[in-house]
């Protein structure tokens, strides 16, 4: 069995009136006791609200589950609860959910104490098992109404925000984390693909560019030795190349001729050995000078053919284009691996060689990659600065695995090494308002309240938080601008949606 036990657990006595109208005067015999109570396992989220555990009286157990890291509803599974007090033992198994993510729970609990209360989990992965480790069998009601009076939850400043609420959109909770947190510089870099990645094709030879039947474009796909285009010089007066190709072939022909000739002469005596060397000098010279043209041409002209798999970035030439030896023809890149260029201010220098990582944020989709997990590297920072720029280069390898556009800008955080801790939270827990940041802190799992913090500084995924909050303190990370709104309207019933 899979068994996961709890992270975290909190227990509260609260007061909560049952009556469907917002009425001044609250009457008597409308109010009841509720215990909450909330326990974490790696897999599961628990937040369960109950009648006072009295022995021998029914208590109801009303229990919200959500799947992590998710915080989705469970849909589907049953499950056993177990109440062990003092040895006595009370279950009640459900095949299925109450409704969506809740169980309904009933249970008499036979005798007062402390104990805990083990929830077991089956589902289509796998079992497990969520234990809250301390709950209180009182042995009357007096004596749970002294215990009320003295765990009633503050609510100032706080929002709900129902689990139901929470199952609807994109929400999450987490803890502070301690960790080691330096110097974070942010920048600005410039994505240039990496030395070998980019070639540059250009005509070997004077002509006309002619396209072939496929015409290629900026953007298309090529593979290595594929036929591009051909230069031919047919028609111009000068610097003809199928001339020169005829005009080579012609006379490598000959030197063959000649060579072979002259080797049969020579086993007969007739003609000397100088001439044999002669011809055989000849011979190897046209030979060479014929393979490099037939390597690159034909009649028709000069062949291009494209030097390595990858895609067409630019194209200088037109069919019909008249080009001179050396012009540019084609740019073709593989956009595989990029070199992100950033420029820093001098006053970095001194921590510019502790940089081992960085953050960068894309900004068309706002999508945020660390280095590691586009295989990078650092590659170089610089040492100096020159009169035309007093900035100081630094320069990162990656690998291109979240669609980067060489010649586009990313935004980087480029991180530095240290010994010290710090407490950090996910970015997207923070909230601004007129310059001031906020978190949400949770005090139950549907109560949360708003709590300013002073921040440090932040590499793009969490940012180090100062003050305002403890490292055992739970925060909202996603959603938090949606409980921010439930702030705003006031208007939420903290038990709206429950099954009493």
């Amino acid at each position: 069995m899979n068994y996961k036990i709890f992270h975290v657990v909190m227990l509260a006595i609260v007061l909560v009136s049952c009556s469907h109208h917002h009425e001044t005067e609250i009457h008597e015999g409308h109010e009841a006791v509720k215990i909450q109570f909330a326990a974490y396992s790696n897999e599961f989220e628990l937040f369960a609200e109950a009648d006072p555990f009295v022995a021998g009286q029914p208590s109801n157990i009303l229990s919200h589950f959500s799947h992590l890291p998710s915080f989705k509803a469970l849909e589907k599974g049953s499950m056993t609860i177990r109440m062990a007090v003092n040895g006595k033992e009370t279950t009640q198994t459900l095949d299925k959910p109450t409704r969506k993510g809740i169980f309904s729970f009933n249970l008499t609990p036979e005798t007062s104490g402390k104990g805990q209360i083990i929830f077991d989990i089956l589902t289509d992965t796998g079992t497990f098992q969520v234990i809250v480790p301390e709950i209180t069998v009182f042995g009357g009601e007096e004596e749970a109404r002294h215990a009320e009076e003295s765990a009633v939850l503050s609510k100032t400043n706080t929002t709900v925000f129902t689990k139901e609420q929470s199952w609807k959109i994109d929400f999450a909770t987490g803890l502070p984390s301690k960790e080691p947190f330096g110097q974070v510089i942010k920048t600005t870099a410039q994505i240039l693909p990496a030395p070998g990645e980019e070639m540059i094709l250009t005509a070997k030879t004077n002509g006309i560019v002619l396209l072939t039947t496929n015409y290629v474009l900026e953007g298309d796909s090529v593979s290595k030795g594929q036929l591009l285009f051909s230069i031919s010089g047919n028609g111009l007066a000068e610097d003809d190349a199928s001339v020169r190709f005829t005009e080579t072939k012609n006379n490598f022909e000959k030197a063959v001729s000649d060579y072979e000739r002259m080797k049969e002469l020579s086993k007969e005596k007739i003609v000397s050995g100088k001439e044999l060397l002669e011809a055989k000098n000849k011979y190897d010279n046209s030979k060479a000078i014929f393979d490099n043209l037939n390597e690159n041409f034909s009649l028709k002209g000069q062949n291009v053919t494209s030097p390595m798999t990858g895609i067409v970035k630019q194209l200088f030439v037109q069919s019909g284009t008249y080009v001179e030896a050396g012009q540019s023809l084609l740019t073709i890149t593989q956009n595989k691996t990029l070199v992100l260029h950033a420029e820093v201010s001098q006053k970095y220098i001194p921590i510019l060689g502790s940089i081992h990582s960085a953050n960068i944020r894309t900004l068309p989709n706002n999508q945020i990659y660390t280095l590691e997990q586009l295989h990078g590297k650092v590659l170089s920072y610089g040492k100096i600065t020159n009169s035309d720029n007093y900035l100081i280069p630094v320069n990162l390898q990656i690998d291109n695995l979240g669609g980067f556009v060489a010649g586009g800008f990313v935004e980087i955080y480029l991180k530095t090494l240290t010994q010290s801790q710090a407490l950090t939270v996910l970015t997207t827990a923070l909230l601004e308002d007129q310059g001031n940041f906020f978190v949400f802190v949770q005090v139950t799992p549907e109560l949360f309240e708003k709590r300013e913090v002073k921040i440090g500084a932040t590499n793009g995924v969490k940012t180090e938080i100062l003050n305002g909050i403890s490292a055992y303190e739970r925060i909202v990370t996603k959603g938090a601008i949606l409980v921010k709104l439930a702030q705003a309207t006031g208007s939420l019933d903290a038990h709206s949606g429950h099954v009493h």
